[in-house]
């Protein structure tokens, strides 16, 4: 069969369909890009938001109707939280959870032969293991995302995540550093860390985050290893202080806030309050030069009044973020703020998102133009119209005049402009 694939949501996803490529392939399947003829599809379903599971359906119906011949799997987040209603979308011939991304190709197969429906949607268990296979390569990419943690239990009132990706369990270190040492034989010279509550690595074993960082970089041709997204509240100075020991480690912080406002925050039940925050980022930028902080902030959570949404503005003009992911809250069923008074009405959520999005990239443009005078050096992924653009170790973006082809190196470059949200420099040397 010729094989296609359709991703929506996080690396993680990202990453288990490059899984789920692999096995297609190693089954003798050929996988193909959507937009060539193909004999199956593989959709791999986010449900973070309400626009998430929209934009599923929307897939399913649409590669329904483009390919009427064509065998409809669908699997990941959506299936998993949502089962009623992903088993209710009759256009898919597989709809399968994301227990066991191994078995997609099993299911694509045995509908190929019978021609029967197939719908699994297996809750996650308590002692469930670790079970995402490891990748040779990461198709069409620069940089390499190694999956390394599963599952969330930290219960935000808001997330649906726990539900539909159960509880945390972590990559073994052997297989990390074996993972490694094939995605750096394959070309990737940087491997992105990522997970589902990625600080949650190694939870009740005798490991964690830093072994894993430890582990790849020790590799010796990965040249820089970039974590994913963070919990404040698991970021403790010890792990600050092994990180900045490690020479190849991006100086890179994903710090998940949510929001800027202390009451907000304790709806939400997150761990941590506005203070804790502000002096984790403090101990940050103390401990590594010419770091990046960037987040996510979220705006009309239930009951957030006009005051409460101006503390989070406040805080994160204070903060002065390297980079913001905004989103409206999406009440998701099944989750406790899902029931909770003073819904903010969808328009007041489109309001505060555009006006947090102005100071956003006030923020953004601040940080970049504070990048100018600095040489690092870069790793370059595309060139187009004579420019080549790549990536700072802070994970800034930068564009050099160039007509060679620069996809894979890292040069050193010196930063002389910022403009539209990207660093403009020189290269001056290898």
């Amino acid at each position: 069969m010729k094989v296609a694939f359709y991703t929506l949501g996080c690396k993680v996803n990202q990453y288990e369909t490059e899984a789920m490529r692999e096995a297609f392939a190693a089954a003798g399947h050929t996988p193909v890009t959507d937009d060539t003829p193909f004999d199956a599809v593989v959709i791999n379903s986010c449900t973070v938001t309400a626009e998430s599971d929209r934009k599923t359906r929307q897939a399913v119906r649409r590669f329904r109707r483009e390919r009427p011949d064509a065998i409809i799997i669908l699997t990941g987040c959506m299936v998993q939280a949502f089962s009623d209603e992903a088993q209710a979308l009759s256009e898919a011939d597989v709809v399968a959870g994301n227990t066991d991304v191994k078995k997609i190709v099993e299911y694509a197969e045995r509908f190929a032969l019978d021609g029967e429906r197939i719908f699994i949607a297996e809750k996650h268990k308590k002692r469930e293991r670790f079970n995402t296979p490891s990748l040779n390569a990461f198709a069409e990419r620069t940089r390499a995302y190694m999956k390394i943690e599963d599952g969330c239990e930290r219960y935000c009132t808001y997330c649906i995540i726990p539900t539909a990706r159960g509880f945390v369990r972590s990559k073994p270190i052997c297989d990390i550093k074996a993972e490694a040492e094939r995605l750096a034989n394959a070309g990737f010279s940087e491997i992105v860390l990522v997970g589902i509550n990625l600080t949650s690595y190694g939870k009740g074993e005798e490991t964690d985050l830093c072994d894993a960082v430890e582990a790849v970089a020790a590799v010796e041709k990965i040249k820089r290893v970039r974590l994913g997204s963070l919990e404040p509240d698991h970021m403790s100075d010890e792990m600050l202080a092994r990180l900045s020991r490690v020479e190849k480690f991006c100086p890179q912080f994903h710090l998940s806030l949510q929001s800027g406002c202390d009451e907000t925050l304790k709806r939400m039940n997150r761990h941590y309050d506005t203070a804790f925050y502000r002096d984790l980022v403090l101990r940050i930028r103390k401990a590594f030069k010419n770091a990046a902080v960037t987040t996510d902030v979220m705006v009309g959570f239930a009951g957030e009044t006009e005051e409460e949404f101006k503390k989070s503005l406040d805080f994160v003009k204070e903060i002065g973020f390297a980079k913001v992911h905004i989103f409206a809250y999406s009440r998701r069923r099944g989750t406790v703020a899902y029931g909770l008074k003073d819904q903010v009405i969808r328009a007041e959520k489109a309001r505060r998102s555009h006006i947090m999005g102005q100071a956003a990239a006030l923020s953004e443009n601040a940080f970049l133009k504070s990048e100018i005078g600095n040489s690092c050096p870069v790793l370059f992924e595309t060139g187009t119209d004579g420019y080549a653009e790549g990536y700072t170790p802070n994970y800034s973006r930068v564009k050099v005049k160039c007509n060679r082809d620069l996809c894979g190196k890292i040069l050193n470059v010196k930063i002389t402009a910022a403009e539209n949200g990207c660093c403009i420099g020189e290269i001056t040397g290898e």
